[in-house]
């Protein structure tokens, strides 16, 4: 251990004289030192454990936690009480710092590039898993450059249709797309997005074609269905619900692995044919690849205490997403692995790429 010397490997030293230093102690004097020897070797051990003791001091000045996305999307929202609660439960600050463009893709690189310290953390979404196979060039890896935090929510979509569409379930919505040959059309936020995605996933696996019509957000898109110039289009049920209601939409089928809460006499795309097919939008939360993990620990047991706390989840049903948090760090990861891996697949089958 080079650490430092104590005071007594300093006087054994200042004995020697040469190749014929003598150390002069009896037994009964070793005997008397070796409680001393053992409280130093464990101040050495700890001293010489930068994990340990930066766990314990951790945190000691304000933590960033950036947002791939501009203030006021549903990212933004949802981190804020994240943010606030974290702070106060870690006794420092956690400051919001917005980093938009590239769908996420400046402050993941931002992030991957960070020091691995704790003190700068990533807030991801889906396309987090996407954007490395849609874009030519991403100088992340969102596996390797990142460690796991913890999930923080989860929703599925809905596959809806302006109400002149026939298909009343998404067998007939099927049939009908062979029958256009590859005419009826359907609406997303984005290329890449989940609602461009999952309706990519389905369509080799039930054997149709459709139109995709992309849009820049989801609000326009949802207009634009509305008004009957985009046949359908896959959205999360809270946004969904009050077209819904009103008549101006009707629902086909959920894309999650069960019914949704807010639409329980709504059959899944899994329950009607195809097991298997599940699609959701999902946030969470990252560190730079090399964060200690007695502080990535720390941080996960933090979130997931945050994630029960009943304003935080009335907060994140009002934004249309459920808390639901992970069982461990490494479970968020091997989650976020197998999403690289599956829309991998999807998008170079598909020959998808952004603009």
């Amino acid at each position: 251990m080079n650490c430092f010397r104590t005071g007594l490997q300093r006087r054994s030293l200042s004995g020697m004289t040469g190749t014929r230093a003598v150390v002069r102690a009896t037994a009964s004097e070793t005997a008397k030192r070796l409680p001393l020897l053992s409280v130093l070797s464990s101040l050495v051990l700890l001293a010489c454990s930068p994990t340990a003791v930066y766990g314990q001091a951790y945190p000691n000045k304000v933590i960033r936690l950036v947002v791939g996305y501009p203030p006021g999307g549903t990212l933004d929202a949802m981190s804020r009480p994240i943010a606030s609660k974290l702070g106060q439960a870690l006794g420092q600050s956690v400051i919001i710092d917005n980093r938009g463009g590239a769908a996420g893709n400046i402050a993941a690189e931002y992030v991957a590039k960070a020091q691995a310290d704790g003190y700068t953390l990533l807030m991801v979404a889906a396309p987090h898993a996407v954007n490395p196979s849609l874009f030519r060039s991403v100088a992340y890896d969102p596996v390797k450059d990142f460690v796991a935090v913890t999930q923080i929510t989860a929703n599925d979509s809905v596959l809806v249709v302006h109400p002149s569409v026939s298909a009343k379930t998404i067998k007939e919505f099927i049939a009908l797309a062979k029958e256009k040959k590859g005419t009826l059309s359907y609406a997303s936020g984005g290329i890449g997005t989940t609602g461009h995605l999952g309706m990519e996933l389905l369509k080799p696996q039930a054997g149709f074609e459709a139109l995709h019509v992309p849009y820049k957000g989801g609000g326009q898109a949802i207009t634009d269905v509305i008004a009957g110039q985009v046949n359908a289009y896959m959205l999360s049920p809270a946004l969904a619900l009050p077209h819904l209601r009103s008549g101006k939409l009707r629902a086909i089928a959920g894309t999650g692995s069960k019914r949704s809460e807010l639409l329980p006499d709504i059959p899944t795309i899994a329950e009607s044919g195809f097991p298997g097919y599940e699609v959701k939008n999902w946030q969470g939360m990252v560190a730079p690849a090399g964060t200690p993990a007695a502080v990535v620990n720390r941080l996960f047991q933090e979130v997931s205490k945050i994630l029960k706390l009943p304003e935080v989840i009335d907060q994140f049903k009002a934004l249309g997403v459920d808390a639901v948090g992970s069982a461990s760090p490494e479970e968020f990861g091997t989650y976020i692995e197998a999403e690289v891996t599956r829309y991998a697949k999807v998008i170079k089958q598909a020959g998808i790429k952004a603009d």
